[in-house]
């Protein structure tokens, strides 16, 4: 009989899938709980399933530590500052902010000159983030069906309109983003998170389930491809943080 807590097969397949790190298990576990910290006895042994004995947690403890990753709470570890933002981000992937959309369509132009490559890398995630797509360089748009803010600063660098493109909408947004290949993988992860049995091939399989997720545009319904799946992937990634909140006790999480 194959063990549910070690696993036998490279997690994933096809998918490319690697073993998470033990920063990598922590940093799911915290990221997904709310609020995101845990107490070290509630670690120690919600890390348990996962292969990562005590020795090994308390390196990558220490190392994510020192790195601004986590800090000390009184009785365990909360995610730093900086991996605020990320969860955020998390959590707006599996819970969107939509509104009713009429056919508008937000559109940015960079007005900024004179910025290094840094720089442009770094307002290309910023604005892909957003859920934005390039249409050519410099113009970046998306159905404006989003209920979300805008980050301070942004104005600084474009200067954003309300668009009607000429182009059949469902036309652009075919172009724009590459929906049949997000949903192939989509259907993928479903199907080997379905799969996987041992906690660390669960956790594995859906802690890219949720990294997916963040990469799904959240298009109006009219604009997607027939059988979309990304209610399904959220409701599923919903359904395992409730499992994950159940066997660390610590109230509900995701």
């Amino acid at each position: 009989m194959r063990s549910r807590h070690v696993s036998q097969d490279p997690p994933g397949g096809g998918l490319g899938l690697r073993p998470l790190s033990a920063r990598s298990v922590v940093l799911s576990l915290l990221l997904g709980a709310h609020p995101p910290e845990l107490p070290v006895r509630e670690l120690t042994r919600a890390l348990e399933p996962f292969g990562v004995g005590g020795s090994t947690l308390r390196a990558a403890l220490s190392r994510m530590t020192s790195a601004g990753d986590l800090r000390r709470t009184g009785t365990g570890y909360r995610i730093g500052d900086r991996l605020l933002q990320r969860q955020r981000r998390q959590d707006e992937a599996v819970r969107p902010r939509t509104r009713a959309w009429h056919g508008d369509w937000e559109m940015f132009v960079i007005t900024a000159t004179g910025r290094g490559p840094a720089e442009r890398a770094d307002l290309r995630t910023r604005l892909t983030a957003l859920r934005l797509a390039e249409l050519r360089e410099g113009v970046w748009l998306r159905p404006a069906n989003l209920d979300r803010p805008l980050p301070a600063g942004l104005a600084e660098v474009a200067q954003t309109y309300t668009a009607r493109p000429d182009r059949p909408a469902p036309e652009l947004a075919a172009d724009l983003w590459p929906l049949d290949a997000w949903s192939t993988t989509a259907r993928a992860l479903l199907a080997h998170a379905d799969e996987a049995e041992c906690p660390a091939d669960r956790l594995t399989a859906f802690a890219a389930l949720v990294r997916h997720l963040l990469a799904d545009p959240v298009l109006p319904p009219e604009l997607l491809p027939a059988d979309w799946p990304a209610l399904a992937l959220r409701t599923a990634y919903a359904a395992y943080q409730e499992e994950l909140a159940a066997s660390v006790g610590h109230g509900r999480t995701g």
